[in-house]
């Protein structure tokens, strides 16, 4: 008699999330279809993003609640402290006895897996954990809390030995300690203190109307509440909501106590004016921590229709603003002694800006590659590293640009399989796309970036690429206009400048060019293809000695490039781009540039 072999089920090592709304049965029978919508904004607003931010998944939900799933007890930790912290600002408005509120656990330990659930006493200790734990509470095992103690910046209480309904033996348990026992206060500092204010974490501060007429009163409101709504946009960013930002309003303001009671890292202050047919519109950056202004600009515009410029005042403020957190971030991470994965991710980032050479995008890779060896599913780290192998391919700083965009589409494909919905993650996919002769699906997925976030500029810049590699170069310069419209002083606008200046010499406008050219070089002294693509125009041009000077300062900065290196890839095959090209490298001949 054959004896069947068992079942063999898979199974793995997990960090198990349970979360439930306390008081479901209440809500639900004081006001089914209320507490219905409700719960599904919060689930919407701030429970799957928080999850999905920090590597999770949400296995199933229960009606009343949920249960996920992380490969790391840090992550899910971190997750509930941010959902719980984001549901609290939410609600912070809502009458008290209509107030939902989450209790969560977490466990770590081994779980059944099948299609659509996970299974065992791992996820069942999780479930029991969560029923002790307060209204907004976070509970967690002793297996979770040996894993995260010293790695998140959050005190526990040592709950004891508990005997949990059906779990043998008891487990301990321990408590996030908040600095109040439940979600009943209406003071959101109190609720806060204990916590460590988030990454990118933000409140836009309702701008003052210094304008003698009271009825520009909508248009200052509408530009806070416009700019509050794009921010929040930016991937992994925390702004607190508008309903709450604007309690401050008319009050003497203490930066350094707004930070503490609403754990925000940084206050944007703004103010608009109206000076005759002109109005100006100041804003500032700045740190709650020490009270220091990061960053400030000043926008003045003839005044017209006040809603078209209330959008796109609103528009090139935060497009900005999210470049600038990045740099205040990566800063902040510098004095760090445990930088975490967002820390070093944020100073991949800042080292990106700074330039295209070798040097700079060695360094961004290695912040890049740390962020990921401590969260391999860092949706950031991997548009990050994506990134640096995209520039490698494109700025002809090596041979192997096969192999580089390979790497670069692997990744930047993970993050969108863990976050569908990142626009930056998007925008590269369509930069990759755009240098391996796939100009036009280049520009589909552009444009779906820019309806994830309209206010992408680099998006409208990359368009302008893609018409260079199609041959149609006289439609460049408008779309890298409207970049330069709403990101006037972008980190990376000038490469933006130099796809125009490409686009110029395909046309045969060599002295446009060279104006675009210096331009850029002036903006980034640290990008290699503006001085090439300088010298090249300089040679056309007859001007030999400048074109020279040009090829030196660029061998300095990428001492690998040939002509031959030029010629060896083919970014696209239609017949005016590669027309193009060939003209571009007679150019680098007469300045000089070794054929190689």
């Amino acid at each position: 008699m054959v004896q069947e072999r068992p079942v063999r089920f898979e199974r793995r090592l997990a960090a198990i999330l349970a979360a439930d709304v306390a008081g479901y049965s209440r809500l639900m029978h004081r006001d089914e279809e209320d507490t219905h919508t409700r719960l599904t904004s919060l689930l919407t607003k701030a429970v799957q993003p928080a999850i999905a931010e920090h590597g999770g998944r949400i296995v199933k939900n229960t009606g009343d609640g949920f249960l996920a799933e992380f490969p790391s007890a840090v992550e899910a930790v971190r997750a509930a402290i941010l959902f719980q912290t984001s549901v609290k600002e939410l609600t912070l408005g809502d009458v008290e006895d209509r107030r939902i509120a989450f209790r969560a656990g977490i466990n770590v330990g081994d779980v059944i897996v099948e299609p659509h659930d996970i299974f065992g006493d791992g996820v069942n200790i999780a479930a029991r954990l969560e029923s002790i734990a307060e209204p907004g509470g976070i509970c967690i095992s002793s297996s979770a809390y040996d894993h995260v103690r010293g790695k998140v910046r959050v005190e526990f209480a040592d709950m004891g030995e508990k005997s949990l309904k059906n779990i043998s033996p008891p487990v301990r348990a321990y408590a996030i300690v908040w600095a109040e026992p439940s979600l009943g206060s209406n003071a959101i500092g109190a609720w806060q203190t204990a916590l460590s204010a988030p990454h990118l974490s933000i409140v836009v501060l309702p701008f003052t109307n210094l304008a003698d007429d009271p009825r520009q009163e909508y248009f200052v409101d509408g530009v806070t509440e416009s700019l509050t709504t794009d921010l929040s946009r930016i991937s992994g960013s925390f702004v607190i909501g508008r309903h709450t930002a604007f309690t401050y309003k008319g009050k003497p303001i203490d930066l350094k106590q707004i930070g503490r009671e609403l754990n925000v890292r940084y206050v944007i202050q703004g103010s608009v004016q109206q000076s005759g047919a002109r109005l100006r519109v100041n804003v500032q950056l700045i740190s709650t921590q020490d009270g220091n202004h990061l960053w400030a600009e000043r926008f003045e515009k003839p005044v017209a229709d006040l809603f078209d410029m209330q959008d796109e005042i609103v528009t090139r403020l935060a497009y900005t603003l999210g470049a600038q957190l990045v740099v205040a971030e990566a800063r902040r991470a510098e004095r760090s002694l445990h930088p975490d994965a967002m820390d070093l991710t944020f100073q991949g980032q800042a080292c990106s800006y700074e330039g295209s050479n070798p040097e700079h995008l060695a360094r961004a890779r290695n912040f890049f590659e740390r962020a990921l060896a401590i969260d391999s599913r860092g949706v950031g780290a991997l548009v990050g590293v994506a990134t640096v192998d995209l520039m490698m391919g494109a700025t002809l700083l090596t041979d192997d640009r096969t192999v580089h965009f390979s790497a670069a589409e692997a990744n930047v494909m993970k993050a969108l399989s863990l976050a569908p919905d990142h626009a930056a993650a998007h925008f590269v996919f369509s930069s990759i796309c755009i240098f391996t002769n796939r100009a036009a699906e280049g520009i589909a997925e552009c444009e779906h970036a820019l309806l994830l976030d309209r206010n992408l500029a680099a998006a409208h810049s990359a368009i302008g690429l893609a018409k260079f590699f199609l041959g149609q170069s006289a439609e460049t310069e408008g779309h890298i206009l409207e970049a330069l419209r709403l990101s006037p002083r972008d980190l990376r606008a000038y490469q933006w400048m130099h796809f125009v200046a490409a686009s110029k010499l395909q046309l045969g406008a060599d002295a446009e060019a060279v104006a675009w050219l210096r331009r850029s070089i002036e903006a980034n002294r640290n990008f290699p293809p503006s001085y090439f693509t300088l010298a090249a125009a300089l040679g056309l041009l007859g001007a030999t000695d400048e074109a020279r000077a040009a090829v030196k300062t660029a061998l300095a900065l990428n001492p690998g490039y040939t002509i031959r290196r030029v010629r060896a890839y083919k970014f696209s095959d239609n017949p005016s781009y590669i027309a193009g090209r060939e003209r571009f490298c007679d150019g680098l001949r007469l300045a000089g540039v070794p054929e190689g």
